[in-house]
C-alpha cells in the first residue's frame, strides 16, 4: 500500500535539482528539511524550510539530518564545468561525493530505521549502461568519466543498501522549461534525450511517497 512521506530530508539540496526538489515537496505538502554545505542560501526563497548546514561527506553531521525523517531524497553531485574537473579535477567538491555522500546516507538510514531511499543518478549508468547513443558513450569516457565512475559506485551501494530504494536516471538535465510528457521507464526506454530538472524533480518528489518504483531504476525522459 502506498503511504505519504511526511518529512523528507534532501541531500544536496542547494544544487539545481536539489532546488528543485525542495520546492516540488513543499507545494506536495511535506514537511522538508534541505542538508547542505550552505543550505542557509534556501531560507529566504522558502521560509518554511528546514535547514541543515552540513557536509555529506561527514557521517556524523549526515547523521544527524537523517534521524527522524520519513524519507531521503540524494541529490549529491559536482556542479562545475565538467571540462574543468577533467582536466583539473574539482576543486570545490570531492569526486567521489555522490558515493561517499551516499554511503554516509544508507548508514545512517539503517541505524535511524528510515525506509524510503529516492537517488538521482544518470541514464547511462548501471541497467541502463548499455542503451546509450554513441556520441553519449563518448562523452561520458572523453569527459565525464570521474563523474560516472563515482555514479556507478553509488548505483551499487544503493542496489545492496536494503532499503526501500528507488534510482531515478534522467537524460541530460536542462534548467529551461518543460517540453513535452514526462516519460518513465523502469525498462530503460527513452524518447527525447533532454529533460528538465523540474520534471525530474517531480517525479523525485512523488517516488518519496509512493511505492510504486521501489526497488527499481526508473529512465526519465520525454515525449
Amino acid at each position: 500500500m502506498d503511504t505519504k512521506a511526511r518529512k523528507v530530508l534532501v541531500v544536496g539540496a542547494t544544487g539545481g535539482s536539489g532546488v528543485a526538489v525542495v520546492e516540488q515537496l513543499l507545494s506536495q505538502g511535506h514537511e522538508v528539511t534541505a542538508f547542505a554545505r550552505h543550505a542557509e542560501r534556501l531560507q529566504a526563497r522558502f521560509p518554511e524550510l528546514k535547514i541543515i548546514n552540513g557536509n555529506a561527506m561527514n557521517p556524523t553531521e549526515v547523521e544527524s539530518a537523517v534521524q527522524g525523517q520519513d524519507a531521503v531524497i540524494v541529490t549529491l553531485g559536482i556542479s562545475e564545468n565538467p571540462v574543468q574537473v577533467r582536466l583539473f579535477g574539482s576543486s570545490h567538491t570531492p569526486l567521489d561525493v555522490r558515493s561517499a555522500g551516499t554511503r554516509n546516507v544508507i548508514a545512517a538510514m539503517r541505524k535511524h530505521q528510515v525506509r524510503k531511499l529516492v537517488v538521482l543518478s544518470s541514464y547511462g549508468v548501471g541497467e541502463s549502461r548499455n542503451k546509450l547513443p554513441l556520441a553519449t558513450k563518448l562523452m561520458f569516457a572523453l569527459l565525464l568519466k570521474p563523474q560516472i565512475a563515482d555514479t556507478e559506485k553509488q548505483e551499487s551501494l544503493i542496489r545492496t543498501s536494503g532499503l526501500d530504494w528507488v534510482i531515478a536516471q534522467p537524460v541530460h538535465l536542462t534548467n529551461g522549461y518543460a517540453h513535452g510528457q514526462l516519460f518513465l521507464s523502469p525498462a530503460g526506454k527513452v524518447r527525447r534525450m533532454k529533460i528538465s530538472r523540474g520534471q525530474v524533480a517531480r517525479f523525485l518528489a512523488e517516488a518519496a511517497g509512493i511505492n510504486t518504483y521501489v526497488g527499481r531504476s526508473v529512465a526519465l525522459s520525454t515525449t
